[in-house]
């Protein structure tokens, strides 16, 4: 079992900054691939970005290529998202997950933080 806590979520304005961090306990690999999602009332939940471990490759969704930066410390066994150039459509709950394989379905991780809202205001 990995339990993942997500944290620095809030509310910002609109070209502002966060970074989210996501602390991994509990059964940690080196295999798990560190993903980050978002949800928006209403819609389904998508792949914001992703980063393998024992690979450093890095992974992003179009909306947020060039202002979303994923990395990870593995000492520490937490992975940041660093938000920057935020817009209103950022809004969303947004959540840290783990998995074995990289990809871009919610439904190929395995574990799954609790959530963390951002809002951002326009």
């Amino acid at each position: 079992q990995v339990q993942l806590v997500e944290s620095g979520g809030g509310l910002v304005q609109a070209g502002g900054s966060l970074r989210l961090s996501c602390a991994a306990s509990g059964r940690t690999s080196s295999s798990y691939v560190m993903g980050w999602f978002r949800q928006a009332p209403g819609k389904e939940r998508d792949f914001v970005a992703a980063i393998r471990r024992s690979v450093i490759s890095t992974y992003y969704a179009d909306s947020v290529k060039g202002r979303f930066t994923i990395s990870r410390d593995n000492a520490k066994n937490t992975v940041y998202l660093q938000m920057d150039s935020l817009k209103p459509e950022d809004t969303a709950v947004y959540y840290c997950a783990a998995g074995t394989s990289y990809s871009v379905l919610h439904t190929s991780y395995d574990y799954w933080g609790q959530g963390t809202q951002v809002t951002v205001s326009s």
